[in-house]
């Protein structure tokens, strides 16, 4: 029984890998869209990511093998997801807030 289940329709990558690729791209996501979460929030947003990226290189016919091209792929969807979050709420990234002023003092 060595087969390899897959997680969310992602052929070959198992739960634990699932967890790390996740965890990896939300953080990438993270830091790229210079957004502020948890490892939990970076773990979801990160195998979001992964759905979403892999769903469309399938789209671009673009093949997805190995470890890096994976996480790649998940790194990207997961921005694309934070990039379309922050465009929905329409927040502006902490760093666009005048000096001496947080994201609480908008309210």
């Amino acid at each position: 029984m060595d087969q390899v289940y897959p997680v969310l329709g992602t052929p070959g990558v198992g739960f634990f890998s699932l967890l790390i690729i996740g965890a990896i791209a939300g953080w990438i996501a993270e830091k790229v869209t210079r957004s502020n979460h948890g490892l939990l929030t970076n773990i979801i947003v990160g195998i979001a990511g992964s759905f979403v990226g892999t769903r469309l290189a399938e789209i671009a016919e673009v093949p997805i093998q190995g470890f890096l091209s994976r996480l790649i792929t998940a790194a990207v969807g997961a921005i694309i997801l934070l990039f379309i979050w922050q465009a929905l709420r329409g927040r502006s990234a902490p760093s666009q807030l005048p000096p001496g002023r947080t994201p609480i003092d908008k309210i």
